[in-house]
């Protein structure tokens, strides 16, 4: 969760900490937002290693998962950099979006089995909202890893196609809404 927070976060304010650099200087503008999202994927890769040693260490049968964790969290990367490409261009507009998203973000983390398990809510709430929580890409990252990582157990391989299709709905979603509102990133700035 720590991953996908920081990586919307940051990027959904790389436009305008770098103001002074789209009004004078032709680039790519993605390239704010997607070096961001590098920053943090090397940053969590890192957590991420030092995670699976102490696992490891402590009897854990990981080692099979590695790749497929890998494969995860790269998917998890393309999720957030769509997530984060639309935030940044549409923070440059409304610019009070960036409270707002904080305010979403933590409604999203007690909203995603990170701190409880999804078998504590089965029955209290109506279908149609179990539906969403269990559905939530976010849910599925979240307990996917935790299933491989503590569990040791595989994962599910359709909830891993899900995620995988679903985020690079999300990454394409993501560029095209950056790249139409992007033409007036400068002029707005």
């Amino acid at each position: 969760w720590g991953f996908f927070s920081q990586v919307t976060g940051l990027g959904m304010n790389s436009l305008l900490s770098n103001a002074s650099l789209v009004r004078k200087v032709a680039f790519a503008r993605e390239t704010l937002v997607l070096s961001q999202v590098i920053f943090c994927f090397v940053q969590w890769s890192i957590e991420m290693a030092l995670l699976a040693v102490a696992l490891i260490i402590a009897g854990s049968p990981i080692i099979p998962w590695i790749p497929v964790a890998l494969f995860l969290m790269l998917t998890l990367a393309i999720y957030s950099a769509g997530i984060a490409l639309a935030l940044s261009a549409a923070a440059v507009f409304f610019r009070d979006l960036r409270y707002l998203w904080t305010i979403l973000v933590q409604v999203m983390f007690f909203a995603t089995p990170i701190i409880y398990t999804p078998d504590r809510l089965e029955g209290k709430l109506p279908r149609v909202i179990e539906l969403i929580m269990t559905w939530n890409p976010m849910a599925v990252f979240i307990l996917t890893f935790r299933h491989m990582l503590y569990g040791g157990a595989a994962p599910n391989w359709i909830e891993m196609l899900y995620v995988f299709v679903v985020s690079i709905c999300v990454f394409v979603a993501g560029w095209a809404i950056f790249t139409r509102l992007s033409r007036r990133v400068a002029e707005e700035l």
